[in-house]
């Protein structure tokens, strides 16, 4: 008799946890692996929530439900009993940092020829996480909520969008608004263009203003601006963009961030329409688009959920949606984890700095779990 591994449901479970309240929800009245199914089934009134996620290909299966529960509070997630500790984990083979230093090093030749259309590109890569117990999605998701002062934190159920994905849950936390939509206002928090933390305060700073100078990462962050300025006009009566980004931080990161703020045009527009109208932006896939996203499938393969969106929309259009970054796919048997850290490369890149980027993204969810690299 074969043997038979065991998958995990989570019955549609998800949570946002932000600073200023969290979304939980489970059950399953309904499950979508397309956006336009969920869009028709929340505008046609049929159900009165979906939550979920939208992978990074706009052509793949997403993991979007319609819950039997869905609950929200005015302050950022926190488990409401005991769950399991997290287990010992340890990677399952040794970063190849070669291997993403080449990548990046295809792609500026790419972008550094004369006649290339191609301006920036995202470049992300892996790591693979063996637990010597059962990886608990709650206990996860605890941790890395308690590990950022905002108490930012997603966990997925990525049923929903079939195959492969059955079983899997997708964990992590995000620090960058894709879209938020309350009543008529839409607001965006655009994150592009990095540096590292430093534990003394003084080269810390130094560090933040060096971002601020820095020609690369303001050009950069500017094509993600630029681009969300181009998808909302439509949407949008009213925006309200700064000319200049200003310094956003998380524990292990500087990032340059612009707060947007519009008006919508059409109040039946909802906080799913604009996801699905933003994403993917530059910040996460490069510019110009298409050409972006046809090099990331030569150079670095399928990417899933990781840089997609993970978030909620009410029958009433209000929601909120992350871009899906800082995370980790935790498989079916609970065994394993595959983390995501990526970086925008631009002409101005240096392969070394943009690996030493990922190292400090990884920091993010390997520092809630006690691995070190």
């Amino acid at each position: 008799m074969g043997s038979h591994t065991a998958v995990h449901t989570t019955t549609g479970r998800f949570v946002l946890s932000r600073p200023h309240g969290s979304v939980s929800a489970h059950g399953l009245r309904a499950q979508y692996d397309s956006v336009a199914a969920a869009e028709a089934a929340l505008h046609s009134g049929e159900v009165p929530t979906i939550v979920g996620a939208l992978p990074f290909s706009t052509q793949a299966h997403c993991a979007l439900s319609a819950p039997e529960v869905f609950t929200v509070t005015q302050q950022p997630w926190s488990p409401k009993s005991e769950y399991p500790s997290l287990p010992t984990f340890v990677l399952a083979d040794p970063l190849d940092d070669g291997e993403h230093t080449d990548r990046v090093r295809t792609a500026l030749d790419v972008l550094r020829e004369h006649s290339t259309p191609l301006q920036k590109v995202v470049l992300a890569r892996t790591l693979t996480l063996i637990a010597d117990g059962t990886v608990d999605p709650t206990a996860v998701l605890a941790a890395l909520i308690a590990g950022t002062p905002e108490r930012n934190g997603y966990c997925v159920d990525l049923s929903a969008a079939g195959g492969p994905y059955v079983g899997r849950t997708l964990v992590g936390s995000s620090p960058e608004v894709l879209v938020r939509r309350r009543g008529t206002v839409v607001t965006c928090h655009p994150l592009a263009g990095s540096a590292p933390r430093h534990p003394d305060a003084a080269r810390d700073r130094q560090n933040g203003r060096s971002l601020t100078e820095s020609d690369k990462d303001r050009r950069e962050h500017a094509f993600v601006v630029d681009a969300i300025r181009d998808s909302l006009a439509p949407f949008c009566s009213e925006l309200d963009i700064p000319s200049e980004p200003t310094l956003a931080h998380t524990p292990q990161l500087w990032h340059l961030g612009t707060p947007i703020r519009g008006e919508l045009r059409d109040p039946s527009t909802t906080a799913l329409d604009l996801a699905r109208a933003l994403h993917p932006t530059p910040a996460v896939c490069g510019t110009p688009t298409d050409l972006a996203y046809r090099t990331i499938e030569e150079l670095e393969g399928e990417r899933g959920f990781y840089a997609g969106a993970v978030g909620w929309c009410t029958a009433d259009g209000d929601g909120e949606w992350m871009v899906a970054i800082r995370c980790a796919e935790i498989s079916s048997d609970r065994k394993r984890m595959t983390a995501y850290a990526g970086g925008g490369i631009v002409a101005e890149s240096d392969p070394d700095t943009e690996l030493r980027e990922t190292v400090t993204k990884f920091g993010t969810l390997l520092g809630a779990l006690g691995v070190a690299l």
